[in-house]
């Protein structure tokens, strides 16, 4: 099972809601099975760039990207980028 917790902005969009307690294979799955899926990836189905997603505080990048598995009882944490000039 996965915890994933949500900043206020995407909690917002998803109905208020900032945690989700999910059963999840890996990352990816357990993002695609939010209610706000189509806010974090775009039309070919790529996490859009400026989501930042973190696994027990390491950068998912860092553990083999969407494809991680998730077997215990693992935090995903969902960081947005800020960008702009």
């Amino acid at each position: 099972m996965a915890v994933v917790l949500l900043p206020a902005i995407l909690a917002a969009e998803a109905g208020g809601k900032n945690r989700f307690d999910l059963d999840a294979r890996t990352v990816g799955e357990a993002l695609q099975s939010l209610p706000i899926a189509d806010r974090l990836f775009d039309e070919r189905g790529e996490l859009r760039r400026l989501v930042n997603v973190y696994v027990d505080g390491v950068d998912v990048r860092d553990r083999g990207g969407l494809g991680c598995p998730l077997d215990g009882v693992e935090t995903v944490r969902l960081v947005g980028a800020i960008a702009g000039g």
